[in-house]
């Protein structure tokens, strides 16, 4: 049994041998109507998971219960499935999921092995399950996928069908495993050309047209989408900046003014040559006055203006933010003695709130939110155009910190 920690025999184990088919099935005659009963497990798409053949299953990834929830749509096939090193380090544990068709990968290593033995369970015509998001992510959006699945595909020459399940992140409470509706959707499974040794950017570009795939199911569940259209309200310094950060990153993105005048300069000069001088405007920035603009629709409202200006501007849009998005507060002071999070909270509906800080060089940023899915999209964002984001939950202690330096210049 010492073998199961060694790494080499799982993978040999798994190409020569594969999945034991009396463990196998016992833990589906019992997990699979557990799932149909205390979890509500609903299945959508099973006809797009072939009978037989090879193919590979690119899912999102929120819980370990996952490959097995994924499993029961399988129709009864068998499937093998990538799972992190550090749960193959006690024996029996490793010994009884490489037996059910699990094999070790090293995340964030590139991990050769692990190619390797996906590519001997598909080339005898088997289902291999890959998480693109190379980890856990929850809560939230979906994560970035990274670009194996891509090279898998191309390699071997395998189909891919994109699932997605949702649900899976909220049945566990520490070791209480909750009852709580898991849903799995299935899509059309999708065809690569054959390549013998996929370049790194080939494999990018593949996986970047599988992932979209993925989300597609993601989205038709309910899950959260990601941030794709944003609109800045305030084009000052900072406004402008994101706006133009944001639509170089490939957002779709509208920047409010606060005058028409203002806004005509922008459209016509596509530059802001009070706050932003020398840089121009990319031509998918949609310039127009605040007051014009229709926030139905955003995934993401910026408040990019001065604490004074913060009343107005809720005043006027704070009852026309979609439930949906979320809000990131740009104002770094009090508004009538509040917090502008306090403030801005009690004159919205958005679904959540973050602030954020950004240095003065424009290269790190930090990032509050007591929503641990809102402050990871708004990283992402940040990341996006360039900058290191660091998170936060105490939005309070932020914008704390924020105002008592926005007062000590002010006395300066």
């Amino acid at each position: 049994m010492d073998q199961a920690l060694d790494h080499s025999e799982l993978h040999r184990h798994a190409r020569e041998k594969g999945i034991n088919m009396w463990l196998y099935g016992l833990v589906r005659l019992v997990l699979v109507p557990f799932f149909k009963l205390y979890f509500r497990q609903e299945k959508v798409g099973r006809d797009h998971i072939p009978r037989k053949g090879a193919a590979i299953i690119a899912a999102n990834h929120r819980s370990f219960l996952d490959p097995f929830i994924i499993c029961a749509i399988t129709r009864g096939r068998p499937m093998y499935f990538v799972a992190k090193t550090e749960l193959f380090q006690k024996p029996l544990q490793a010994w009884i999921l490489n037996r059910l068709g699990a094999f070790p990968v090293d995340r964030g290593q590139g991990d050769e092995e692990t190619i390797k033995t996906a590519k001997a369970i598909l080339a005898r015509g088997e289902l291999v399950l890959i998480f693109p998001e190379g980890t856990r992510i929850r809560p939230g959006a979906l994560g970035k996928p990274k670009r194996g699945v891509g090279r898998l595909a191309l390699e071997t020459g395998a189909p891919v069908i994109p699932v997605a399940v949702i649900g899976t992140e909220a049945v566990r409470k520490g070791w209480r495993v909750r009852p709580h509706k898991v849903r799995v959707r299935a899509g059309r499974a999708l065809s690569f050309p054959h390549v013998s040794d996929a370049s790194p950017q080939l494999a990018k570009h593949v996986t970047d047209r599988i992932w979209p795939c993925v989300m597609l199911q993601w989205e038709w569940l309910g899950g959260l989408a990601p941030i794709r259209r944003a609109a800045v309200i305030g084009a000052g310094h900072w406004g402008t900046s994101l706006a133009v950060s944001l639509a170089h990153a490939g957002y779709d993105v509208h920047l409010g003014c606060r005058t028409a005048e203002q806004a005509k300069q922008l459209r016509e000069d596509r530059e802001n040559p009070r706050y932003l001088p020398g840089v121009p405007l990319p031509g998918q920035i949609n310039v127009t006055t605040a007051a014009s603009m229709d926030l139905y629709g955003h995934d993401l409202i910026c408040l990019a203006v001065p604490p004074a200006s913060l009343p107005a501007v809720m005043a006027a849009h704070g009852h026309l933010i979609p439930q949906e998005a979320g809000v990131l507060v740009l104002s770094h002071g009090r508004v009538s003695g509040e917090l502008p999070s306090v403030f801005v909270g009690e004159r919205s509906r958005a679904r959540a709130l973050a602030v954020a800080a950004v240095t003065d060089d424009a290269t790190d940023v930090t990032i509050a939110s007591r929503d641990r899915g809102f402050v990871r999209q708004i990283a992402a964002v940040y990341e996006d155009i360039g900058m290191s984001a660091t998170r936060r939950t105490d939005v309070a202690a932020l914008e704390s910190e924020l105002a008592a330096e926005a007062d000590a210049v002010g006395a300066a």
